[in-house]
Parts: C-alpha cells; structure tokens; sequence
C-alpha cells in the first residue's frame, strides 16, 4: 500500500525549528508490500564514519517521516537503512531480523523516498567499494559518483525502476533490467520469507570463499556485489525455490518483471551510456572529476567504413553517463580527424589526441576547447596515421607513428621543441637511436623508463627517456597493444594474438599485409596503412583466435606463467588496466569481454589465487551487458569498470565496401559499458598508465 504526503523545508525559527531543519517522509517495502515498525535511519557518509541525523520507526503502512539538520550533514552523501520489521507480505507474519534495506540519496534528500529490495541493489552496486554492513565511508568523489548512478537504475521516489535502465539501450538489449529484477526478487523471498528458509538458504547461497556468511539481506546483497563470479547458478537456483514454476503457462509468482529465466555468467550490475557523439570509441580515459573522455573512430550517423567515411571527433560523459560534449558532432577542431586509440589526459586535466586520417597530434582543455590549432600539429607533414599518446608525471607527451613506425616527444608538450625519435626506412633504423615496429601504445615505469608495444612485432621496445640509444627489445606475445603500469612497476602488455603458432602468424600476416598494399583497399585513407593493418589483423584473429597477457618485471623478465590467457577468456585483447589492487583488467576485443586478472598482490584475491589466475569466469570472462568489439577499459575513482565499444559488425558493415544501407551506420561501437563497482578505485587521470590506488 502506497501513500502520499508533501514534504516540506521549514526555515521559519518561530515553528521551533532550525533554520537548516529539513522533513523528509517515506516508505519502506519488500516484496510489494508495506514493513511495518521496520527502524529506518538516515545517514550522512564521509571519509570518517557515518554521522546518523535522524531515526524513525515505520507505521503499519511502512510510512515514516523525520526532520534532520542539514548542516550537520557537512556535504556527504545521504543515505538511509531500514532494519527489521514485520513484512505485510509473505507466508508468515511477525517481525524479521534479516531485514537490512538501504537506499542512497546523494548530497541532496528528494521530498518523498522508498526503501525497498530495488533501491537496495542499486545502491550496494554501486557503492560496493565503500559499503561494509550499513557503514559506508570513503571519499568524497568516490561516494559521489556512486550516488549519482542509483537514479539510473531506480525511482528513488517510488522504489521501481529509473529511466536509463528503462532506454532503448539498456532494456531490451542487455540482460541488466532482469538482473536488476531477480536480485531483488531473491532478497524479497528472505523478506517475505515465502519459504521457511529463505533466509537460511539465500545467506549459503551469498557466501564468498573463505568468507563468513551474510546475516542479513543487505550483507547478502553485498557479498554477491563484490564477488558476482561465485557460483552464480547455485543463487540463481533460488528462484525456482522461492517461486516455483506453475503448471499452467505464465509469470512465476514474483514481485518484480521481467527476471532472468536462467542463470546468468556472474552477477554483475551494467548499464550502456551513449550520446555526445560516441560512436566507434578508441582511446579513452577518466578525467580527475571522473568524466570518462573517449576519442571516436567514426562520426555518430555516418557510414562510415574501414575503407573511407566522416572521421570521428571527441567526447565526454559525466559520471553518470550524461553526455557532456554535444550530442552529434562531440567536440571538434584542434586538427582532430578520425581518431584511433591515441587518447590521454595528463595531470593538468588537458586531453591529448592522436588522428590517424589527419595525421596530428591535438590538445583540448577540460572543458572541450581545442588549444592546438586547426591543422593540430604535424610536425611539417612528417608525421603519418597516428595512434598511441601518453603523458609522463613531469608534463612530457610522447606520441606514436603507427604506419611511419617513429616515436614522437614533445617536452613539456611543447610542439616547439618536438623531435622524432626512432625513424625507421624499409624495416631499418636510421638514426641508431631504436627501432620500432607498427608502434601502438606508449607507456612509462617506476624508473622513468618509456616502453612501446609493436604491433607488427613481438616486442616491447624499452628505453631510458633521455637516451633512446640504450633502446632494449622484451619478448612478448605476437601483436601486443596496451600497456599498464601496477604499483610495483611492473608493465601488464596485452597481446592481441598471443603465443601459439606464431611462426603461421607471421607468415600470415606478411602474406595478408602484401595483398591489403597491392590491393590498395583504402584509398579513401590516402596511401595510409594503418586500415589495411587493421584488416589484415582481423582475418588473421578470424583464423587463429587466442590472444595472452604479457607481465614484465622491471629488470625485463616475466614472471612465472607469463603469458596468461585467462583461463582461456581471453581473445584478441587490445586494452589493458590496473585497479587499486593491482587487479588487470582486459578488454577483449574479439571477445567482446573483459577478463579480471588477480596481480602481484595476491592477498587482495580469492584464497588459493596466484599472479595470472583469471578472477572472471574461465573461458567466458563478464560477458554480455552490451558489450561490443572492445579496445578500451578503465576504471574510475568509485571502482566502476568502463569498457569501449568500438566496432559493431564488423563484416557486415565494416569491412564492407558498400555495405547494406539499413546497416550503413553500424560500423562503430556506440556506447561505453559501466560495470558498477566491479573494481578497486583509482586515482584518476592516471597518468603514464601508472596506477595510484586511493
């Protein structure tokens, strides 16, 4: 039973209030039913403790009502437990301990909230980092980006569901809705308690490994949130207990539709955000206000193709998936014209990127405005598809030439002072500095040190930033693309083909590369080879699927079990990333998954997990939710993983000369996928691909 009631500010002293006084009313529910005499609290969360600003017990229609002092909030995040109560619905009456609800509300309080099993799951998913029982603590940009998410996934007003997880993106085209639902609906069957032990079996069925047993149902929700890999089928399995199939057709007697009608990979919470001119996103990073930016192969509408378009431009997306940048066109000018992966943001907040077709290097300011020039920077016309970019600590940008195999350095991002490092003419180093080959990302250790993937190797070239000369090649996987950084200074390399039959590899590819050259299948890219690189790296992955993960220490040897797969999840990776607990996630392209890898420290694992082990699902890794040709993923100070969708069909559309017209504009991915804290905060931007954990 629902009620209604106006909420009111009072700020007059003579009605014996405070002038920062403020009355909130609610209600609290559970499996579509009122809880009567449940205790609902509101809390202020910080750094420090939690403060409590108010207490009120719930009446026979699980209304409550209290005033707080908002000043004596200082700013935090507001959220609000319920305990205990006596459930309206259900197969047994009385009060019920296991009865533990939550709802955050962010630094302001609606008029009128509910407290209810939805509301539940999406502030513990969103909040996983922070949350331990009902005290939620961390810091203030973390909790805020948490909190701003919940609204996308419920009405905070009426306990049902928000309007993201509602969209077109979101509802009918990932399995996010029917999470959302049956994870509600398993802590509702505890609430109720529909069976006599629904309690008992849903706290055995939530127990993480090595871990005591939940006691209520919001210490359920939140063991299931941090470790949404265990045995998700033995929790799934509830749902037929708690609400058994009838004989006749129809919808199990649940509180919440739709629900999944099998179990899924792992229960993880996602949610797609798109606009702002996303489409086809490549490089990407999170500012140090936890925007995500992404650099856009293609332009949102276009039809465009690998063999010629409308190149793509800039975009940003606050933490909530709101676009920031405008909605079609994303930011433009500075030289940008069809970016690739080259996207980074130093520590000043300015945002770098490379374009393949305009052959530049460009600088935005945090709020979208090109500094660089309209022509960007081209170094007189030297320079040639571009990709990878990075800052160091100290200010310094490096860059790499792809197609034209040569490192770029701007000291102190001065185009003034930029010199070409590492030429190379017919396979050869000309300046007997280094020798690079088809480099594609650029990253730099504890020791000051710059380390470059080849793509067209298997190699990482090393060398000390200030003498190129004393350039090493590391062996790795064949093809490697990212490169991160962990806490220990060990270099994470993604390689996007991996280990095995790499002689048929290499063969393959020169084979593939010549017809691609003589063939001249992008004309449109003006001689450039960067596409027929692509092209020919997709039939090759098409033919001989796989990929590893490459861990060099830094006295250049890789630790034991180098390189990883995964436990066979892994395909055709291409980014690469490092959370607060030194965790590696992998975007996988071919995939289209990401593999959560356990890092150096192991005592941040599941017990009995090695460096390399695969904490995702073996052989599947978190699949689904939307998720595309992936080439990116990073993580953001509240621990949500953002994964890039880049590609959407690839055959049909993209390697297609003229592809079908009602397919036309489906080459490019078009949205980020935000796993909700799924991963160890970090501190952002990171800079030089090294991580800071917060």
């Amino acid at each position: 039973m629902r009620f209604s009631f106006l909420a009111f500010a009072f700020v007059a002293v003579g009605f014996g209030e405070v002038a920062s006084a403020q009355h909130l009313i609610g209600h609290v529910g559970g499996g579509g039913g009122p809880i009567a005499k449940s205790i609902v609290t509101l809390w202020a969360a910080s750094e420090a403790a939690p403060v409590k600003l108010s207490e009120a017990s719930t009446d026979d229609d699980g209304a409550f009502r209290f005033q707080f002092d908002t000043e004596k909030a200082g700013g935090g995040v507001l959220y609000l437990t319920a305990r205990g109560g006596e459930p309206k619905m259900g197969g047994s009456g009385g009060a019920n301990p296991a009865i533990a609800l939550m709802t955050t509300l962010g630094t302001g309080a609606p008029t009128e909230v509910t407290i209810n099993e939805l509301t539940t799951v999406a502030s513990v998913w969103t909040a996983a980092q922070f949350l331990r029982g009902e005290t939620l603590s961390g810091h203030a940009l973390g909790l805020k980006i948490a909190a701003g998410n919940v609204p996308n996934l419920v009405d905070l007003t009426t306990g049902g569901l928000g309007p993201v997880i509602q969209d077109p993106l979101n509802s009918t085209q990932t399995t996010t809705l029917a999470t959302l639902n049956t994870l509600g609906a398993l802590l509702a069957g505890c609430i109720t308690r529909v069976q006599a032990d629904a309690c008992e079996r849903l706290f055995q069925a939530s127990t993480p490994p090595g871990k005591s047993a939940p006691t209520d149902t919001l210490t359920a929700a939140e063991a299931i949130a941090l470790h949404p890999w265990n045995e998700p089928a033995k929790l799934f399995a509830l749902l037929d207990y708690f609400y058994p199939a009838r004989q006749e057709a129809g919808s199990r007697a649940v509180p919440f539709r739709p629900y999944l009608l099998f179990a899924p990979g792992t229960w993880t919470i996602a949610l797609r955000y798109a606009g702002g001119g996303l489409n086809g996103l490549g490089g990407i990073g999170i500012d140090g206000d936890g925007n995500a930016w992404a650099a856009n192969n293609q332009m949102a509408g276009s039809q465009s193709t690998m063999f010629g378009g409308i190149g793509g431009t800039l975009s940003a997306l606050a933490p909530n998936g709101r676009p920031i940048s405008p909605m079609t066109t994303g930011y433009t000018g500075g030289g940008v014209d069809f970016p690739g992966w080259g996207l980074t943001i130093a520590g000043d907040g300015k945002v770098w990127v490379t374009s393949i077709g305009g052959k530049t290097i460009s600088v935005f300011d945090k709020k979208g405005k090109p500094l660089s020039p309209s022509t960007g920077y081209n170094l007189n016309g030297q320079l040639g598809g571009m990709q990878g970019v990075n800052t160091t600590p100290d200010g310094d940008v490096w860059a790499l030439d792809s197609s034209k195999s040569q490192i770029v350095h701007l000291p102190k991002g001065d185009p003034a002072q930029a010199r070409i490092l590492c030429r190379t003419v017919n396979d050869k180093p000309v300046d007997g500095t280094c020798q690079v080959k088809g480099p594609f990302h650029v990253a730099f250790d504890l020791q000051g040190r710059v380390l470059v993937s080849n793509s067209n190797s298997n190699t990482v070239t090393r060398f000390p930033a200030n003498d190129p000369g004393k350039a090493e090649q590391l062996k790795v996987g064949y093809s490697p693309h990212a490169i991160a950084i962990d806490s220990q200074g060990n270099a994470w390399v993604a390689n996007t083909l991996g280990e095995p039959s790499i002689r048929e590899k290499l063969d393959l590819l020169r084979a593939k590369m010549r017809s691609a050259l003589e063939s001249k299948l992008t004309p449109a890219s003006g001689g450039d080879e960067t596409v027929e690189k692509f092209i020919a790296l997709v039939r090759i992955i098409e033919e001989f699927p796989g990929g590893s993960v490459s861990m060099i220490r830094p006295d250049g040897s890789q630790a034991p079990g180098s390189p990883f797969d995964g436990g066979g999840s892994i395909s055709g990776p291409w980014g690469i990333t490092i959370d607060g607990n030194d965790h590696v996630w992998v975007a996988n392209g071919f995939g289209k998954t990401l593999t959560e890898l356990c890092g150096v420290r192991t005592e941040t694992c599941p017990p009995g997990f090695k460096t390399g082990d695969a904490i995702s699902p073996p052989k599947t890794g978190y699949a689904g939710k939307g998720m595309q040709f992936l080439t990116g993923v990073v993580v953001d100070p509240a621990g949500n993983v953002w994964a890039a969708n880049n590609i959407d069909l690839m055959d049909e559309v993209c390697l297609t000369k003229t592809p079908d017209e009602t397919l036309s504009t489906r080459c490019g991915g078009n949205a980020f996928v935000v796993f909700f804290g799924l991963a160890k905060p970090v501190r952002t931007p990171v800079v030089g691909s090294q991580v800071r954990p917060w």
